[in-house]
């Protein structure tokens, strides 16, 4: 039985060792995740309605990693290896397409709308309270 190698020559599967192992599943991770590594993946297939045409549009990542072994001793004890990989998608908005002209509309966190108001009326509060205390200290 052989395994594949980056050379056109089979390795045999007893002289696969821990670092070349880790490179093979490497590449068959990116081998089976790349197809999937598209346009389509970012921006995803149009919706039209009503002479509106939509296009989603996410923020994707893939990451990749592995480790190698090593031999101790005559013994050859000791080898290992391993990989993995991941992968994410989070939406950040959509392309809308109108009348001949397209706006990309960011999708906000809810949340903003309100920590982001809230934030500024606390610092305008507290900042002149602040100065005034930090003034007076400085007078004495």
């Amino acid at each position: 039985m052989t395994a594949p190698d980056n050379t056109e020559q089979p390795v045999p599967l007893a002289d696969m060792t821990a670092a070349h192992a880790s490179v093979t599943l490497l590449e068959r991770l990116a081998d089976k995740l790349g197809g999937r590594a598209s346009v389509t993946a970012v921006y995803g297939e149009p919706v039209v309605s009503e002479g509106v045409t939509v296009i989603p549009v996410a923020e994707v990542g893939f990451g990749f990693g592995g480790g190698a072994g090593r031999e101790v001793g005559t013994a050859k004890t000791g080898e290992g290896g391993g990989g993995g990989g991941g992968a994410g998608a989070r939406p950040v908005g959509f392309i809308e397409i109108k009348e001949g002209t397209a706006t990309f509309k960011p999708l906000r966190d809810p949340w903003v709308d309100v920590v982001v108001p809230l934030a500024a009326l606390l610092a305008g509060v507290a900042v002149p309270r602040f100065a005034r205390r930090l003034a007076k200290r400085r007078v004495r």
